[in-house]
């Protein structure tokens, strides 16, 4: 019992300082630029989050989380060209980037996302939706380890070149100069902090609702399977349909940040949702440490700023820097940023051998 309410009273630590530093600190201590950065990298944490549970938990690696991502992206994009072409037109009205590429009538699967609810409920339902679609054709037929992941990756290029064959989608371009987010004008620094508040906040909600995963019954077997998939069979469990429920949540969290990330950044395009990218996503929760709850959210940090930080400073090699970054973590911290702290605490435990 004592054991669980000193985790209990740690966890509630760890959020409140979480709360305190994310909706306290930072945006006293940044200015709007740096602010709208750190909410950008949020988005990254979010995405991180999902893959730290498929990943870390369920032993899927996830190389092609920007499908999802984009997906979510492409989605807010889309109600947002929407609302900017009503209001400049009217309703019914075609978005600019249409009316440069010579398309003079609305395609009919644009019309639905005029809706704001619409396209929230499509945000939360589609990415999910193709994702347990995905998982049971895949994990049914028992594709696991290098063969998904090969998979996973292969799909994430396919969609980024679909897209860029889409004219009516904003091809190579993707979709950008988005003036207004569910009526609020993006051009107001209040409305650009306000973003980054939910984006917080959303953090937040994502990282209880992986915890609540990790320590429920469905958590043990989530592990059980990623440890031993065929004893899990002969108890009498289906694998197939635990793997799915990971990837769909690590989906569904995928989609919530590709959708904050458009109204932040401003801009969504197949460069943002390719190979690269979702390589990146597993990088950072690779350095972070994908076993822990909030390795990831390290990590994907980490990487983002070193990221930024590193092609200000050094714009032709920075790309050599973050490799080295990557070596070194694996090399030396093998679980992520997030072992520092046991391994502190093995180190001093360590009994000291006294000489012969």
């Amino acid at each position: 019992m004592s054991k669980f309410l000193t985790g209990r009273a740690g966890t509630w630590t760890g959020f409140a300082a979480a709360a305190l530093v994310l909706f306290g600190a930072a945006p006293l201590l940044l200015s709007g630029f740096r602010l709208g950065l750190l909410a950008q990298f949020l988005c990254y944490a979010i995405v991180a989050v999902g893959i730290g549970l498929a990943w870390g938990r369920g032993g899927m690696l996830t190389l092609g989380q920007g499908v999802f991502f984009g997906m979510g992206a492409y989605l807010m994009a889309m109600h947002m060209k929407m609302a900017d072409a009503q209001f400049r037109n009217g309703p019914g009205s075609v978005p600019d980037f249409m009316e440069l590429a010579g398309i003079r009538e609305l395609p009919a699967y644009w019309a639905p996302f005029a809706s704001p609810v619409f396209t929230i409920a499509a945000i939360l339902v589609l990415p999910t939706g193709f994702a347990v679609l995905l998982g049971l054709a895949v994990f049914k037929r028992r594709v696991k380890g290098a063969y998904f992941a090969i998979l996973s990756q292969a799909l994430a290029g396919a969609f980024a070149i679909l897209l860029i064959g889409q004219q009516s989608m904003g091809g190579f371009n993707g979709l950008s100069r988005f003036r207004y987010f569910f009526g609020y004008n993006l051009d107001d620094p209040v409305n650009q902090q306000m973003l980054y508040y939910i984006a917080a906040g959303v953090l937040l909600v994502v990282l209880a609702a992986a915890l609540q995963l990790r320590r429920s019954r469905y958590g043990e077997l989530l592990v059980a399977v990623r440890d031993a998939e065929e004893r899990v069979r002969f108890l009498g469990y289906d694998a197939a349909n635990i793997k799915t429920v990971a990837y769909a949540a690590a989906a569904l969290f995928a989609a919530v940040a590709g959708a904050l990330f458009v109204p932040i950044v401003g801009i969504i395009s197949p460069a943002s949702i390719g190979i690269v990218p979702s390589i990146m996503f597993i990088l950072g929760v690779a350095i972070g440490g994908r076993a822990s709850l909030i390795g990831p959210v390290i990590g994907a940090l980490a990487v983002a700023w070193a990221q930024t930080a590193l092609s200000e400073q050094f714009p032709s090699a920075w790309t050599y820097a973050q490799g080295l970054l990557f070596i070194a973590v694996i090399a030396l911290l093998p679980g992520g940023i997030a072992s520092t702290t046991a391994l502190i605490k093995r180190t001093r435990n360590r009994p000291v051998e006294a000489p012969a």
